[in-house]
């Protein structure tokens, strides 16, 4: 037999309040993890092209005028977030450039779900002291990429290392900068599947 809720003692009625504050509180976490999730490359681009921060404010406007004979190997990294089912690599682990070389990088990207999907890349560049120094002429970060199902596309990114990197005797030893992207779900698109062909391809 249920209890009748007239007859409650203190104690029940406590716990019963506890226990509906912990299920709203519950709530309110997962509602704002999911809005994080959706949030978060806007955020990262605005707050990186506020502050600077990892190098990403670092678009060159140009072809370097030289080039030097040291060399740093580059390193190409893919991540994506959670709930994003796409595979997504770099055609090359890691490439070697002279400092002040124009070079050019592809990554592929695939759409595993039946369905359209729409992603952001975000990234970033390890050492935190190499992002001063890393140029990208072109890139695929923060470009809504949305995918048919089953879709792949190649994307480029278009770098050089900066020759003043050899004048800065903190980087002296520096020899790998790694480079990575991480793809983030965007909301869906309500476009029909059926029209696929008008979806935005980035900068490549």
């Amino acid at each position: 037999m249920t209890a009748d809720p007239v007859s409650r003692t203190p104690r029940q009625s406590f716990r019963l309040g506890r226990n509906a504050v912990v299920a709203a509180a519950c709530g309110a976490v997962v509602a704002l993890m999911v809005g994080a999730s959706y949030a978060a490359v806007p955020l990262y681009s605005w707050f990186c092209r506020v502050t600077g921060f990892n190098g990403t404010t670092q678009v060159a406007v140009g072809r370097p005028s030289r080039q030097l004979l040291r060399t740093v190997a580059v390193r190409f990294d893919s991540n994506i977030g959670g709930g994003l089912p796409w595979k997504f690599t770099p055609e090359a682990t890691e490439i070697e450039v002279r400092l002040g070389e124009v070079a050019t990088a592809y990554y592929t990207v695939t759409n595993l779900a039946p369905r359209t999907i729409s992603a952001q890349a975000a990234y970033n560049v390890a050492p935190l002291t190499a992002g001063a120094y890393f140029q990208k002429i072109n890139c695929f970060c923060f470009t809504d990429q949305t995918l048919a199902p089953g879709e792949t596309r190649e994307m480029a990114v278009v770098f050089y290392v900066d020759p003043a990197l050899a004048a800065d005797r903190e980087q002296d030893d520096l020899a790998t900068i790694t480079l990575s992207y991480t793809f983030y779900p965007m909301r869906e698109s309500a476009r029909p599947v059926a029209a696929k062909g008008g979806g935005p391809q980035g900068n490549l």
